[in-house]
């Protein structure tokens, strides 16, 4: 089965998005699926700045994506929303030792539709467990980040128990989103960046307060399996330098915690 797995992957590679061109030269990007708005910018940008560099992006949960390299997936970089999963990476020698870094802070919001009667500007957390709330939407625990995040603050406000039965889980936040897009949650936890994105314009987010949750340190790492480990450290650089932290900033991650 090992191998179908791995055509599986590499035909979900080939579908993501993906730069015209591949060659020697193509960056395969497994990345969190709250970084899809970004890398709309991100891609677009870097490859005016290095024509000769393609890359292709995978999207999905930080831990999925996680699994799928520890199983062999072929990827150049890979872009997590915490620090945990490339560390043991690196840990477990399949990522390498000097390629670890960190590229962002995440924030969390809960969004509602414009004209939702859930107050949580005056209630914060606890307007989830009023009587009009039928369901929230969070991304798994058990392979997001984001979803710990939520998770957290939920039990810290005293409030995980209490609306556990009104959940519906996404398994990546970009799920999340689709599922707050088609009305089937009143409300959902959601990094900024798809907070933002056009399909939930017409909504109203509010903010997480960070001490409710760890911070959502996002790190990547070079692969052990890189095809061209050149061209990954390129990209690395150009997600650190300004011109990358700046198309972050616009999509909502604050710089990573030095």
């Amino acid at each position: 089965m090992r191998w179908l797995f791995l055509l599986l992957v590499l035909f979900a590679a080939g579908c993501g998005s993906a730069a015209p061109g591949g060659g020697p030269n193509l960056i395969r990007v497994a990345a969190a699926a709250s970084l899809k708005p970004a890398f709309e910018e991100l891609s677009p940008a870097f490859r005016e700045k290095h024509p000769g560099v393609s890359v292709q992006v995978t999207y999905g949960a930080s831990g999925s994506l996680f699994a799928q390299i520890t199983n062999g997936a072929p990827f150049d970089l890979y872009l997590s929303a915490d620090t945990d999963y490339p560390q043991r990476l690196v840990e477990q020698g399949a990522a390498r030792s000097d390629g670890f870094f960190r590229y962002a802070t995440g924030r969390l919001v809960v969004w509602v539709p414009e004209g939702s009667p859930i107050r949580l500007d005056t209630d914060g957390l606890k307007a989830l467990a009023g009587p009009g709330v039928r369901t929230v939407a969070v991304p798994n625990p058990r392979h997001a980040p984001y979803g710990r995040a939520a998770e957290a603050a939920l039990t810290r406000t005293g409030l995980w128990d209490a609306i556990r039965d009104r959940i519906v889980f996404g398994e990546n936040v970009e799920q999340v989103a689709n599922i707050l897009h088609t009305g089937t949650a009143d409300a959902g936890f959601l990094p900024v960046s798809l907070a933002r994105s056009p399909a939930l314009a017409g909504g109203r987010t509010w903010a997480v307060p960070p001490d409710l949750y760890p911070p959502l340190e996002q790190a990547g790492v070079v692969l052990a399996g890189a095809a061209d480990p050149d061209a990954a450290g390129t990209f690395r650089a150009f997600l650190t330098g300004s011109d990358g932290r700046a198309i972050l900033a616009r999509h909502g991650f604050d710089p990573p915690r030095e």
